[in-house]
């Protein structure tokens, strides 16, 4: 039988519901660049499918401004705005305007109290993160995860399971006591590719997306006074994601 020992967590929409910063983050770094480049809500949800910054910058250029003539090296000028995005993106989270999603605080003070080891795994620049941690966890935040996998540690970004491989690897577990939790079907696909039982909590961007091989599906981990409602699954009698429900889900 499987004994639960790892939680690896992702970032954006799991922990918190990043995206519409990262969103306007992005629209901020083109107009400080003189481009007319805005971003909608729908043209990112599409984009969301490109995993990684740079990336996503790089794909709306080739789909929708292909005629886009860069000064200098376009790798170059991608990096500079992928930067600028992050400088916005850090400065509105250290302004404390993110809380973390229901639910996750309480989940991860449940997973140190019981001996779970904690790593992430995530896509996002490795600044987002320890922002994000810092001011809306707890300033030693970070400490409290032995591995912190993210940006550019590994060639091919999510859907890949590479982020997931490198961050076991260096944990030293295996997927047999490893539960990932994620908010997309990047995610999922991720993280079963590395052979992970995942639990989706359904963000803001990720609703209607194909979860049909996570083993639980909720819109938010939930906590006493709002709680969690499966959307595929069962809570098991419980009204929130915790720790117990964590081991069952593993066992069966």
């Amino acid at each position: 039988m499987a004994k639960l020992t790892t939680l690896l967590f992702d970032v954006d929409g799991t922990l918190a519901e990043t995206e519409e910063i990262h969103r306007k983050s992005f629209n901020s770094a083109f107009k400080a660049a003189g481009l007319s480049w805005v971003w909608s809500q729908a043209t990112y949800g599409e984009l969301l499918a490109v995993t990684g910054g740079k990336e996503r910058i790089r794909h709306y250029i080739d789909k929708y401004s292909p005629d886009f003539k860069a000064e200098g090296n376009l790798a170059e000028t991608i990096a500079s705005l992928h930067a600028t995005k992050t400088e916005h993106y850090t400065s509105t989270v250290r302004a404390g305007a993110l809380p973390l999603r229901n639910g996750v605080r309480q989940l991860i003070h449940e997973a140190r109290a019981s001996g779970l080891r904690l790593g992430i795994a995530t896509t996002t620049t490795p600044a987002n993160v320890s922002v994000l941690l810092q001011k809306s966890l707890s300033a030693d935040a970070e400490s409290w995860f032995e591995v912190i996998a993210a940006g550019g540690v590994v060639p091919v970004k999510k859907p890949a399971p590479d982020i997931y491989h490198y961050a076991m690897e260096k944990m030293g577990v295996s997927p047999e006591e490893c539960l990932a939790l994620e908010d997309s079907e990047n995610g999922l696909l991720s993280a079963r590719g590395a052979g992970l039982k995942t639990i989706i909590t359904v963000s803001q961007y990720t609703a209607g997306q194909d979860f049909s091989d996570a083993a639980l599906v909720v819109d938010q981990f939930g906590e006493p006074d709002d709680p969690a409602t499966a959307i595929k699954g069962s809570l098991g009698g419980s009204n929130i994601v915790n720790i117990e429900l964590m081991h069952k889900l593993m066992a069966s």
